[in-house]
């Protein structure tokens, strides 16, 4: 495996990369220019990225700015379709259809990038369990838009737009290793959701979602739904007891109603979360060692880092630091790239079964 990165568009040497990797500022990533450009740098890699809330190049988040990181696979191969999002109430049939498409023979895994605002991560995540072999783990992003939440761009060989786009990766030379974890504390009692339909939250123990949720957010309330970033919910399914963290991407006021990146059912408990600096920096480095347990613990070549916006805004000056707590675990020589996101895809630990996550560190690592 060799690799190489940079900020778009300094001289690259690696014309025969396999796959480039591209995130960015979303202004940038509109230009129609940028993808001609980089697909004649690279003439025979598959390419793939998105919009993002900060760029990653090695342990510094980059703005205003495009980055590139360029793969070449020395045995291992590739594969990449993609489907439009037009109707939210699609996503399950999008992750469904992506999964048939892609070819299972010999698949090892699977990275996805998704538009981030008009996308039920919930239902996109169960359309692609329901069609790729049980045994082959999903790990990516929902794209961002800074904190401006207007519009999210995906890029893969042919288009630049909101769409979903599914890389497959393949072959036994590959061995690749995934975490993810957060890292907030809960506060407040746990409240029943009593009210929902979907990702939209109508009513906590029968009260009023939106109101009670302005209660607790005090001061910040003024600056939702930006501000929800800061206060993300936890769920807690009844039966299974697995417990998932749930971003606020907006609010209807006419409604009052809360809109989650992902589902809030019914008969669920959730609790509130706020954060904790260092459990937050904490959690990205167990995130690292838990991505490189399957690669015997010896150093990846390069990993994929998406972390939620809210962390970055939480953490302020420090939001570097979980990238230099990634590093340590992963290692000096290891090329790491990814994106601030509106939310992630990842299985639990220890578990191939994949799920919408909010406000956590997904990291996964690849070894060739």
């Amino acid at each position: 495996m060799q690799t190489e990165q940079y900020i778009w568009p300094a001289a690259s040497t690696l014309t025969e990369a396999t796959l480039v990797l591209v995130f960015g500022t979303r202004s940038l990533m509109e230009d129609t220019n940028l993808l001609p450009a980089i697909r004649r740098r690279y003439p025979v890699a598959i390419i793939a990225g998105c919009s993002a809330a900060g760029a990653i190049l090695g342990t510094r988040i980059v703005d205003k700015a495009v980055v590139i990181t360029a793969i070449q696979l020395s045995n291992a191969s590739l594969r990449c379709v993609s489907q439009p999002l037009v109707n939210p109430g699609h996503c399950y049939d999008v992750g469904r259809r992506l999964g048939q498409r892609i070819e299972h023979d010999y698949l090892r895994h699977a990275v996805v990038f998704s538009e981030g605002l008009r996308v039920n991560g919930t239902h996109l995540a169960r359309g692609l369990r329901d069609s790729l072999p049980g045994n082959v783990p999903v790990t990516g992003g929902l794209a961002a838009d800074g904190e401006a939440f207007e519009q999210t761009i995906v890029m893969d060989n042919e288009t630049s737009n909101g769409h979903v786009v599914l890389l497959g990766f393949y072959g036994d030379s590959l061995k690749i290793g995934y975490g993810s974890l957060g890292g907030w504390d809960p506060f407040g009692p746990d409240r029943l959701i009593t009210r929902s339909n979907g990702n939209i939250l109508y009513e906590l123990d029968g009260e009023n979602a939106l109101a009670l949720y302005k209660k607790y957010l005090g001061p910040y309330a003024t600056g939702l739904p930006a501000s929800g970033l800061r206060f993300p919910m936890q769920l807690e399914y009844p039966q299974s007891g697995q417990r998932v963290v749930r971003t606020l991407l907006g609010v209807n006021e006419e409604e009052q109603s809360l809109i989650f990146a992902g589902d809030t059912p019914e008969g669920c408990y959730a609790t509130l979360m706020k954060a904790n600096l260092d459990r937050l920096v904490d959690g990205a480095s167990v995130a690292a060692s838990n991505a490189v347990q399957p690669l015997n613990n010896s150093h990846p070549g390069f990993a994929l880092l998406i972390s939620c916006v809210g962390r970055r805004m939480v953490l302020k000056e420090r939001a570097e630091d979980e990238l230099d707590a990634a590093r340590e675990a992963l290692g000096e020589k290891t090329i790491l790239c990814g994106f601030y996101s509106y939310g992630e895809l990842s299985p639990l630990n220890h578990s191939v079964h994949c799920e919408l996550h909010n406000q956590t560190m997904t990291i996964t690592a690849f070894q060739e």
